[in-house]
This record gives structure tokens, C-alpha cells and sequence, in this order.
């Protein structure tokens, strides 16, 4: 049986370097909550999230460049958008389009 509409493509397998970039930001953010969840709790609580995460998230954003390349990175908001919907969120605490804490 055959079906006319559209081919959905898996986001995983596609070479869309956006799409590449977002889930790379994405994972990066993840793992910080999954090693410091207390730590998530307490910023989120306490209004000190960009404080508390700071070296971490040079050191991630360090990761992501390195593997989505400088110049992309620096040019789109993957990075900071995770870290607003994931580690604050949804809230927006987080800006611009490098590390969000600079």
C-alpha cells in the first residue's frame, strides 16, 4: 500500500546541521541536570541559576562549539534556547547567542 503525502524524515537521521546543532545543545544541557539536579532545584528556587551553572555551561558551550564549529555556534541561539527550555524551564534567564552567561 502505498501512501502520496510527504516522507517524514527521522530528525536523528537527517544532516540538516540545525537540526544537528539543536539536539547536540540539547543533550549537553541534559547531562548538567542529570549530574547536578539539586543543584537545578536550588537555582530555579533561589533565582541563581545562571550563577550556580555558570562553569558549567562555559564548559558545555566549549563542547558544543567544538563539535557544531565556532562560527556556527556563534551565529545561532541552539545553545541558549536549551538552556531556557531545559535547564530554566522555559523561563528566558538566558541570552544572546554564546554561552548565555556572558
Amino acid at each position: 500500500m502505498s501512501t502520496s503525502g510527504p516522507r517524514l524524515i527521522n530528525p536523528f537521521l537527517a544532516n540538516d546541521p540545525n537540526a544537528k546543532a539543536k539536539r547536540l545543545a540539547r543533550a549537553l544541557i541534559s547531562d548538567l541536570i542529570s549530574y547536578f539536579p539539586k543543584m537545578k532545584a536550588e537555582g530555579l528556587e533561589n533565582g541563581t541559576l545562571r550563577e550556580l551553572f555558570k562553569e558549567e555551561i562555559k564548559k558545555s558551550y566549549v563542547e558544543f562549539a567544538g563539535q557544531a564549529g565556532k562560527e556556527f555556534a556563534e551565529t545561532t541561539t541552539h545553545f541558549t534556547d536549551a538552556l531556557n527550555d531545559i535547564l530554566a524551564d522555559g523561563k528566558k534567564i538566558f541570552a544572546g547567542n554564546k554561552s548565555g552567561v556572558e
